[in-house]
């Protein structure tokens, strides 16, 4: 009856240890899933933060091209038709000034939005790896548990055997 048991018990120990493999092998899946999903996000801060500067460097350019138009329109007393043209050209620079403003706010937005992202899936990977973690701790209690029951087993069968 106590071999019985003990069968019963190494059977149920097995069972956990299978259970607690399969547990770590699951987490480390989502571990690395989610290490994928934050390097994209990475991915795309980088992307984002190199538009915006790209639109910064247009916006600087745009408002150099307006300031020296504006000082060409001062200068300029010449015919009315020039002066239109500029002041037509002047309003498109500042209309696409306008617009490149809009979109390094949108980039600006979009570049916080993924940063919080970053930030809680960079969370939810230390947690991940925490659970892991503890998951191997417990499956290796488990093997070391395993492994006296059955040299305990043995030890009781030899113990048998010579009786």
């Amino acid at each position: 009856m106590a071999l019985d048991g003990i069968k019963a018990r190494m059977q149920q120990l097995r069972i956990q240890a299978d259970e607690s493999s399969a547990k770590v092998d699951e987490l480390t899946a989502k571990v690395k899933k989610l290490e994928q999903e934050n390097l994209a996000k990475e991915q795309e801060i980088t992307s984002l933060t190199h538009k915006l500067s790209t639109h910064e460097t247009d916006i600087e350019k745009l408002e150099t091209t307006n300031k020296d138009l504006k000082e060409q329109l001062d200068h300029v007393g010449q015919s009315s038709n020039q002066s239109e043209a500029l002041q037509r050209r002047l309003q498109i620079l500042e209309e696409e000034a306008e617009e490149a403003d809009k979109n390094i706010r949108e980039t600006n937005d979009k570049l916080r939005q993924t940063d919080v992202k970053a930030g809680h899936y960079e969370r939810k990977v230390q947690a991940l790896e925490s659970a892991r973690d503890q998951w191997e701790e417990k499956y290796e209690e488990m093997s070391k548990k395993y492994a006296q029951v059955k040299k305990d087993l043995e030890e009781f069968r030899l113990e048998i055997e010579n009786m």
